[in-house]
């Protein structure tokens, strides 16, 4: 029996059910599974606490002002169907004005569309980024909760000696992160960067801008037998790695 249970907790079924993507009949056995064994109902309280804590963690506010502009080009669409009306009923008695205010309207109305486009595209954008967030924190939820995840410890060398970084794998989900803990200091112009060599090619992963906590986590692209590097570089001279400068290696 305990190895059964084992078996169920060794899946990511429990993780699956929390964020809702199971299908009918994983759903009738993670609630099953929950309702017969106790084991079970622990873990899956466990994991809905660490749940919670991940959403409150990386919550999204709104870009600052979209708010603003979106009432503002409401009330600018208002604003001219009333100077249309006007206009309108101005024109019933002076042709020329009508002539005037049809061409103004015109105008108007191009440039409303102009700006309802450009808000329906930062809506988009936002929709997108938010989308890509919450697969990320998702990613990292299975990555730090699936017992199937491996955890490296990655220490600098003497160039680097107080850097510190934990790397967390799974290869069954293929995915892989990287939490860096402690950097050191460096000179004036120079910055710590993150590379993997996957398949023979080296990717950037960006610059490290500051050490975090334990939930601030950096994607690296999951391949087997991938290496990831952590190298000093000059600011704004880091398209490739500069191998004499590198301060920290994680095989994965």
């Amino acid at each position: 029996m305990k190895d059964k249970i084992k078996i169920f907790l060794d899946t990511d079924l429990l993780e699956k059910y929390l964020l809702g993507s199971t299908t009918d009949l994983e759903t009738l056995q993670v609630e099953r599974y929950i309702a017969m064994y106790p084991e079970v109902r622990k873990t899956y309280n466990e994991l809905q606490e660490n749940l919670e804590e991940f959403a409150k963690s990386y919550s999204l506010k709104s870009p600052e002002g979209l708010k603003d502009r979106i009432l503002s080009t409401i009330k600018a669409q208002n604003s001219t169907k009333r100077k249309f009306m006007n206009y309108a009923i101005a024109a019933s008695f002076v042709a020329m004005l009508f002539a005037g205010a049809s061409y103004f309207f015109y105008s108007q109305n191009l440039n409303l569309q102009e700006e309802n486009s450009v808000v329906t595209n930062q809506i988009k954008l936002l929709e997108e980024d938010m989308k890509e967030r919450l697969e990320d924190v998702r990613n990292q939820f299975i990555v730090l909760n699936n017992p199937q995840t491996k955890k490296y410890t990655v220490m600098g060398n003497k160039k680097a000696k107080d850097l510190k970084a934990v790397a967390y794998v799974n290869p069954v989900k293929k995915l892989s992160y990287i939490n860096v803990q402690n950097l050191p200091d460096l000179e004036d112009g120079q910055c710590f960067q993150m590379w993997a060599e996957v398949n023979g090619k080296m990717i950037n992963l960006g610059i490290i801008k500051e050490a975090g906590d334990k939930n601030n986590l950096l994607a690296m692209p999951y391949a087997e037998n991938a290496v990831g590097y952590i190298t000093i570089e000059n600011v704004g001279e880091n398209e490739a790695p500069t191998v004499d400068n590198i301060v920290a290696n994680i095989a994965y």
